[in-house]
């Protein structure tokens, strides 16, 4: 079973649509029994007391809109044990990809990636909690899931995937 983290600032907007939009692509694929996806935050700054704030309102009301199932989650963070839980972890933009690397420090394996990398165009999903521009967030997600899940069933045994082969 191939084991995904999308991460983001918050936990808020970014990376549970993402975590929703590839869990939805693998269930329509057939693979999802293939796949564990989860979503995680670089910062603290949406959990209290140990306890993560709910998906931002506007990002739950862009995946109805475009019939994403999801279902409640709160904010988690990132830890350092997550390099080894998890075989991709993909970050929204270059900020995202920094506090990974200081986080982990290292990445010995490959596992670190931007989403967008896997697009032709690369380049980084903005943060719609700055610019209110949820829809161009969810078609930067959309591309960018589509992308990965693509890359990854072009290998025969997702298990065995590895982009440096």
């Amino acid at each position: 079973m191939k084991r995904i983290l999308f991460i983001c600032h918050g936990n808020i907007c970014r990376s549970p649509m993402a975590e929703f939009i590839f869990k939805k692509l693998i269930l329509e694929r057939g693979c999802a029994s293939r796949f564990a996806v989860a979503s995680a935050a670089t910062s603290d700054e949406e959990i209290w007391n140990g306890v993560g704030s709910p998906m931002y309102p506007p990002a739950k009301a862009m995946l109805r809109q475009q019939g994403i199932p999801y279902e409640e989650r709160r904010a988690v963070r990132l830890t350092k044990g997550d390099y080894e839980r998890y075989d991709l972890l993909i970050g929204m933009d270059h900020a995202n990809f920094r506090q990974m690397h200081r986080l982990f420090g290292s990445d010995p394996s490959g596992k670190l990636h931007l989403l967008l990398d896997f697009t032709a165009r690369g380049g980084e999903v903005a943060d719609p909690w700055y610019s209110g521009r949820f829809d161009v967030a969810f078609r930067d997600i959309y591309e960018g899931c589509q992308a990965l899940l693509d890359t990854l069933l072009k290998e025969k045994r997702v298990d065995n995937f590895s982009l440096h082969s």
